[in-house]
């Protein structure tokens, strides 16, 4: 049994859960999941054995419960900073953390009218001019990302490699090939980057294989 267990959402449709999931793999520690059916009867009293907040994604860490996926990416981030979770340079990783944060708690239409789903595909469906506000806005922070940060540096991704950042946006990347959205050269590249990640591979395949349905999600 490893030491970290996190738990998990439906990996087709909890993109909460997936930023956490890509955290622990580019971290290197071995772990556990458990995978929480959701939108059941017994969701909400199964999530809250393992989680005081009553949500998910929540890790275990020996006796420590750590929950909420950004609190969790900065506890791995603490735990092996020989990963570089965040960016070397003082400057890039403040930028990091200020666009992780805005992720985490901003761009509420997109959420709302285009979920997650990897295995679907909806083309177009729910942009409204809510949502197309939302989607110029994440292209202008992944645009200014790579312009500052991410051309200079080897790698692909927002600040060269992949971190905590790269984490927070691979759901909003899922959604993007979902709903069809037409993004410039150096978003698509970007989105393409991350959509390659073996790590998100993994996930886009345990997803596809689930047999679980969301409704609500589905249209």
């Amino acid at each position: 049994m490893a030491d970290f267990t996190i738990y998990l959402g439906n990996k087709n449709y909890s993109s909460w859960s997936l930023r956490p999931w890509l955290v622990l793999k580019a971290a290197g520690l071995d772990f556990d999941e458990v995978v929480i059916p959701l939108d059941m009867a017994g969701t909400k009293a199964e999530i809250l054995r393992h989680s005081p907040s009553g949500r998910v994604p929540v890790l275990h860490h020996g006796d420590r419960v750590i929950w909420d996926g950004l609190a969790i990416a900065e506890y791995l981030a603490e735990l092996v900073p020989e990963r570089m979770l965040w960016p070397a340079d003082q400057v890039a990783r403040a930028l990091a953390r200020s666009v992780s944060a805005e992720m985490h708690s901003h761009f509420n239409a997109f959420r709302d009218h285009c979920p997650m789903n990897i295995r679907s595909s909806f083309p177009n469906r729910g942009v409204t001019p809510e949502v197309q506000a939302d989607i110029n806005r994440i292209a202008t922070i992944w645009r200014d990302c790579r312009k500052r940060f991410g051309e200079a540096a080897v790698g692909p991704f927002l600040f060269g490699g992949f971190t905590i950042a790269d984490a927070m946006f691979a759901p909003v990347v899922s959604r993007f090939r979902t709903y069809k959205i037409e993004l410039d050269e150096v978003c698509q590249a970007y989105a393409d980057a991350v959509w390659s990640l073996p790590s998100f591979q993994e996930w886009q395949e345990a997803a596809g294989n689930e047999p679980m349905i969301v409704e609500a999600s589905e249209f």
